[in-house]
């Protein structure tokens, strides 16, 4: 099976959804297809072009075993709202475009959601090249924008919605990363039988309990210190401001580091509150290599996802996985009913908490501060429950198999006029 990924960032970028789906990937490979990435040049970390790739507008490479086109990206290092459309519009252009020329044959598209507008661009090059695809849903949108407020304009969500709409249908099918994620799709009216639950995952033998006291904390001075990070992407979603709040609270512990790892478009801020607060228990680090990542969660003794108030209804992070596997317990906060708080408390992996209340997260943390053997147990929950539910293998082989399904099922039955229209754009392209 002839399998092309369409996605915005992929590795060297250190984009979570990237780094899985690298993982994808390459068990794709193992299973015997042929695999090739359609992407941007790497920009993520400061969204901006990486200095070696300025300059071109395509590249084809190797990446890790998987081949790759990279394509030009509008990255100027303003990430505002404007600059990330814009960055969605080229991408999804070139690529769109790309396909066009292609003379690669291929079976079926995968797309993930992160640049919003990749469904649009997959359902173009599949009309004129007569190949299906599967949209990918990481996150809600435009329900996460509305949720934390960066989306307020009535007419910019309506469109969005109706666009969200279009691809969804238009998909030859769709997978979430979450039950609540289907359910809010078949409430939108996407047939059920059209969804796949496929969660996020990690890969266990990477990320895995390590020795506390590592290199990683010997060179950022962590070591001495009881450790709460924060590793991820420093977004509006998540309430870093209460952890801000908590620190403050707990300023008299000396021993106790707050820890946030990242970049995102709410990290310069929180970087001024910080230290308008006067915060000396606060430290900030950008983000790191992947080849750190076992180092630096080893490197911590709690880890947290924070969520605002309805955030976490959209939203389920992978790094909730690399912490579970990581052995280390996990706090966060989600309001009642979401994924995120019915995984903890039903894999018993850390602690969860009402979002956006100062009080009851510094409870929360310091009973695990002082409670060294409850935070084994529940690392080591964690690390089962990883290993059990959410490995790269068991994932791969349910991408692998939907795809194989859903390739079947339109070699079977071509949708009608694909193939005129097809045939007509051919003749255009004089081919």
């Amino acid at each position: 099976m002839r399998i092309l990924l369409q996605i915005i960032q992929f590795p060297p970028d250190v984009n979570s959804t990237g780094l899985l789906m690298l993982q994808v990937c390459q068990g794709l490979v193992r299973h015997g297809n042929e695999v090739e990435v359609v992407t941007t040049f790497p920009h993520y970390e400061k969204f901006r072009t990486v200095e070696e790739y300025r300059g071109k507008l395509a590249e084809r490479e190797t990446f890790e075993g998987v081949k790759v086109l990279r394509l030009f990206v509008y990255a100027r290092g303003n990430k505002t709202m404007v600059g990330r459309l814009l960055s969605y519009l080229t991408f999804n252009f070139l690529a769109t475009l790309a396909r066009l020329v292609s003379r690669r044959p291929v079976d079926v598209v995968l797309c993930t959601n992160g640049s919003f507008f990749t469904g649009l661009s997959a359902y173009i090059g599949g009309l004129l090249k007569g190949t299906p695809f599967v949209y990918n849903i990481q996150d809600l949108y435009p329900e996460v924008a509305v949720k934390t407020g960066q989306l307020r304009s009535k007419l910019a969500i309506a469109l969005l919605e109706r666009i969200a709409g279009f691809m969804y249908d238009k998909a030859a099918h769709v997978t979430v990363i979450t039950p609540s994620f289907r359910d809010h799709l078949v409430a939108r009216g996407v047939p059920d039988s059209k969804i796949s639950v496929i969660p996020n995952f990690v890969n266990t033998s990477f990320i895995k309990p390590l020795p506390r006291i590592n290199e990683f904390g010997e060179q950022h001075r962590l070591n001495d210190k009881f450790v709460v990070a924060h590793s991820g992407n420093v977004g509006h979603v998540y309430d870093l401001e209460t952890l801000l709040e908590v620190a403050r609270l707990m300023s008299t512990h000396e021993d106790i580091l707050f820890l946030i790892v990242g970049e995102g478009v709410a990290k310069a801020q929180l970087q001024a509150k910080a230290r308008d607060m006067g915060l000396t228990n606060v430290s900030f680090l950008p983000f790191q290599p992947l080849e750190s990542l076992p180092s630096l969660r080893a490197s911590c003794d709690v880890q947290v996802s924070l969520y605002k108030h309805g955030s976490a209804d959209y939203s389920m992070p992978s790094k909730v996985y690399e912490i579970m596997a990581s052995g280390r317990p996990l706090l966060a906060s989600a309001d009642p009913g979401t994924d995120l708080r019915k995984l903890v408390q039903s894999t018993g992996c850390g602690l969860c908490v009402a979002p956006e209340d100062p009080q009851e997260l510094a409870q929360a943390l310091m009973t695990l501060y002082r409670e060294p053997d409850r935070r084994r147990e529940m690392g080591e929950r964690g690390r089962r429950a990883a290993e059990q539910s959410y490995s790269s293998e068991s994932v791969v082989a349910a991408y692998n198999r939907l795809l194989q399904e859903v390739s079947n099922n339109h070699r079977a039955s071509p949708p009608s006029g694909t193939s005129r229209l097809r045939k007509a754009t051919l003749h255009v392209l004089g081919r």
